[in-house]
C-alpha cells in the first residue's frame, strides 16, 4: 500500500535501512565486491550502480532467460557481472566503455571474478561500437549506462536490435535531476523516455537515479 504522499515521491529510504535491505537480498560475494570496490583500488569515478538495483538487473536477465545482453558503459566491470550472474554459462555480455583507463581496469576485474568467457569489454564510443555488433542480435537486452546526451541514439539501436518481449534498460533516467529542465542532458532524456514508449512497453522504476524499464513491443 502507499499513500498520496509516497506516491507523489516521498521516501522512507533512510541509510540504515538501505544497508539492511542490501545485506539481505543483495549481498556480494568477492567477486562482486572486488568489482564494486575497484572504482577507489583505481582512482576512476564511484558511478557504478547500487547494489539493490544491480541485482534487479540480475533478476530481469532471469526473468527473461536472457543469453545475449548488451551494456553501453563498463566503468569498472560491477554491472556486467551482476548481467552475468543472469544468464548462464551459455550466455554473453558484451559491454563498452570509452574510457580505456576504465575499460582496462573492467577486464582485470572482469577476469579476477572469472567470467572473461561470458564478458566482452569493448573499448570506444557506443555510436561507433554499436553497430559492429548488429550481426549478434537481436539480443534479449540492452543496458544504458553512459554519456546522458547520447541516451536517445542509444534507445532507438536498442529498437532496433533487441527481440519481441526483451528488455531496455536505462539507468539515471532521473538525470540526476535535470529531467524537466531545459538542458542539453534534460531535453536528451525526455527525448529517450519519450521515443521508448513508441517501441516499449515502458515504466519508470523510483529507484534514487530513476531506472527506465521496457519491454519490446
Amino acid at each position: 500500500m502507499a499513500d498520496s504522499n509516497t506516491r507523489d515521491g516521498d521516501s522512507h529510504h533512510t541509510q540504515d535501512l538501505m544497508r539492511y535491505v542490501q545485506r539481505v537480498h543483495a549481498a556480494h560475494n568477492p567477486g562482486l565486491q572486488s568489482a564494486f570496490d575497484a572504482p577507489g583500488r583505481f582512482d576512476i569515478p564511484a558511478i557504478q550502480l547500487g547494489a539493490s538495483e544491480s541485482k534487479l538487473l540480475t533478476l530481469l536477465m532471469r526473468l527473461i532467460v536472457a543469453k545475449k545482453v548488451v551494456e553501453v558503459g563498463t566503468l569498472a566491470g560491477y554491472s556486467a557481472l551482476r548481467l552475468a550472474d543472469g544468464l548462464g554459462d551459455d550466455g554473453k555480455v558484451w559491454t563498452i566503455e570509452y574510457e580505456p583507463q576504465h575499460a582496462e581496469v573492467a577486464e582485470q576485474v572482469i577476469e579476477s571474478a572469472g567470467y572473461s568467457d561470458r564478458i566482452e569489454v569493448l573499448t570506444g564510443a557506443g555510436a561507433y561500437v554499436l553497430p559492429t555488433l548488429e550481426d549478434y542480435g537481436p539480443f534479449d537486452a540492452v543496458f544504458v549506462d553512459a554519456d546522458k546526451e547520447s541516451y536517445p541514439f542509444y534507445g532507438r539501436w536498442a529498437a532496433r536490435n533487441i527481440r519481441q518481449g526483451g528488455l531496455l534498460i536505462g539507468d539515471n533516467a532521473y538525470v540526476f535531476g535535470e529531467l524537466l529542465d531545459e538542458s542539453e542532458r534534460g531535453e536528451a532524456m525526455r527525448q529517450f523516455h519519450e521515443e521508448s514508449t513508441e517501441y516499449f512497453d515502458t515504466t519508470c522504476i523510483p529507484t534514487p537515479e530513476g531506472m527506465l524499464i521496457g519491454v519490446r513491443k
